[in-house]
């Protein structure tokens, strides 16, 4: 699972875009400095989520959208597709626009 799809299913779980978790997290009087034990408790808390996710959600309230480029373009099970992550939510996500390959052996081959 990619850093991404952690984000995705912590939005899925609570019903809130990763910004709005970091908005709610200021309320709290977390920040960058808060420990991560205190954030994996107020999400199992409040939302039920576990503390794999919380952890991916802690990471993005202490380090900011931007992620190591280890694992982007890898192809592997955590490959990201870039190095900055999207906190807007997956519905304010562009769509990937991809453009389906012609027909083969239809007789219709374009020369």
């Amino acid at each position: 699972m990619s850093y991404q799809a952690y984000l995705d299913a912590v939005e899925a779980k609570t019903g809130k875009a990763p910004r709005e978790l970091l908005d709610l997290t200021a309320e709290r009087g977390f920040g960058p400095t808060t420990k991560a034990g205190e954030v994996v408790t107020w999400l199992k808390d409040e939302y039920g989520i576990g503390r794999g996710h919380a952890m991916a959600f802690h990471g993005v309230l202490k380090n900011g959208p931007m992620i190591s480029d280890a694992y982007v373009g890898s192809g592997g099970s955590h490959s990201d597709p870039s190095t900055e992550l999207h906190l807007d939510g997956v519905a304010a996500r562009k769509p990937i626009r991809t453009i389906p390959a012609p027909p083969t052996g239809t007789g219709g081959e374009v020369a």
